[in-house]
């Protein structure tokens, strides 16, 4: 399968609230605005797309329709997640996660973001070698 474009559509109570988020703190631009469904676009990469849909409406599957969002986490990977984490922690956010260095080769953080989502900023680096060869690699 060629894909086109990746795009991550999230339920939201506000659309346009929790798509300015997304745009104020992780680079997105605000496209579409219907209301109840708003599409965002990244700036960096115009094929990664983040879409809010309001969590009652009609088009949202009726599984989950009009419950909080559970269980979802959006993960960023950057440059240097220590910038990002200083910037995101100035800006006021709200960070669940502090900044921890993983034995399988990730520096990472992560913060709440709106409607219950979580938002994962990570970096990769070079893999602890002896975590590395207690796991098989």
């Amino acid at each position: 399968m060629k894909l086109n474009m990746i795009g991550i559509v999230l339920a939201a109570a506000e659309p346009a609230k929790a798509a300015g988020w997304f745009a104020e703190h992780f680079g997105f631009t605000v496209d579409v605005d219907l209301g109840w469904y708003v599409n965002t676009q990244h700036t960096g990469d115009l094929k990664l797309s983040l879409d809010f849909v309001q969590r009652d409406h009609e088009s949202w599957p009726v599984v989950t329709r009009g419950r909080d969002v559970a269980g979802t986490l959006v993960a960023f990977v950057v440059d240097d997640v220590d910038a990002e984490h200083e910037r995101l922690a100035r800006a006021g956010l709200e960070v669940v996660l502090p900044l921890v260095t993983e034995p399988w080769g990730q520096r990472r953080f992560q913060v709440a973001g709106p409607d219950g989502v979580f938002v994962e900023v990570l970096q990769r680096v070079e893999p602890d070698p002896d975590w590395l060869a207690a796991n098989g690699f």
